[in-house]
């Protein structure tokens, strides 16, 4: 993590998902569906990042940061469960939106998450 200490990067990251969302909210008052899913993912991926590097956990990918996340604040119960399954919610319409072409996040589908 170089010269940073880990509490610049968990400082650093909660800032990053606090302003993320206030992206979220511009890209929702412009039915711009797919592109606010993805800030509404990553916005969750930074802030459990943070949370990870704050309790020495490391993962490198997307998939090792949720499941570690899982492994360790949600099965334990120390971060109620529905907080687990929103994150891995955005996650999958994150990547369906990403990665799928003709694939458009509709409004209705849009509030579900």
């Amino acid at each position: 993590m170089s010269d940073l200490r880990s509490e610049d990067y968990v400082k650093y990251r909660l800032q990053r998902a606090k302003d993320t969302i206030s992206e979220t909210k511009i890209l929702i008052d412009n039915k711009l569906w797919n592109t606010a899913v993805n800030r509404m993912y990553y916005a969750c991926f930074y802030a459990v990042g943070a949370l990870l590097v704050k309790n020495g956990v490391e993962a490198s990918s997307h998939s090792g940061c949720r499941l570690k996340f899982g492994q360790l604040f949600i099965q334990p119960g120390i971060i109620d469960k529905s907080h687990g399954k929103h994150y891995s919610e955005l996650f999958e319409k994150r990547q369906r939106a990403d990665y799928n072409d003709f694939f458009d996040l509709m409004k209705s589908r849009f509030e579900t998450v």
